[in-house]
């Protein structure tokens, strides 16, 4: 009879092919996140600009929402009829903000006018609830705040003329701190 001794496999060798495993999963996802890093720089607004997202309260925001999305009402409506559509042309086909509903009244219940053909001016008779809007359509629109509590219809809408008279160009910046973005 043979007998063999067989020794028990040494804990050494497995511990450390583990500890190596365990150190280059760590290495790949060290890597990986350095890599997907995306800075949380946003883009600065100049002085005669205000973010949508972080300057406007709510009623601010769902007004300018709401001229932004009418926009492309109004553009077709200009098309079809070679004028731009007065604000009670608007009301009566109720795209907000131009219609006088229980949203329009609680976001400022806004006083709308078509000035020269240029733009829409709605204002606010009360500027704590949301200032007054300016939307100019060009072929690049665009949308402004005052949030004085006398604002007069504008007759230049050139930028300086606007900010000159406290007016200011309301911005949509969309960039990783959109969604990103941790309120504590």
């Amino acid at each position: 009879m043979n007998t063999h001794v067989v020794r028990p496999a040494g804990a050494g060798h497995e511990t450390l092919y583990v500890l190596l495993l365990c150190l280059l999963i760590l290495c790949v996802a060290g890597s990986v996140v350095a890599w997907r890093y995306e800075s949380n720089e946003t883009a600065s607004v100049a002085a005669h600009q205000l973010d949508a997202r972080l300057d406007l309260n709510a009623a601010e925001q769902g007004i300018y929402t709401d001229l932004r999305v009418t926009l492309d009402e109004i553009n077709l409506l200009r098309e079809e009829s070679n004028a731009l559509p007065q604000p009670e042309e608007l009301a009566e086909e109720g795209f907000a903000p131009f219609a006088s509903d229980a949203s329009s009244v609680s976001r400022g219940n806004h006083a709308w006018q078509l000035l020269a053909e240029q733009a829409y001016l709605g204002v606010s008779p009360d500027p704590q609830v949301a200032g007054s809007f300016l939307m100019r359509i060009s072929e690049q629109p665009n949308v402004w705040l005052n949030r004085n509590s006398h604002v007069s219809a504008p007759t230049d809408f050139s930028d300086d003329a606007l900010s000159q008279n406290g007016w200011k160009q309301v911005i949509a910046q969309f960039d990783a701190g959109v969604t990103r973005q941790h309120r504590h």
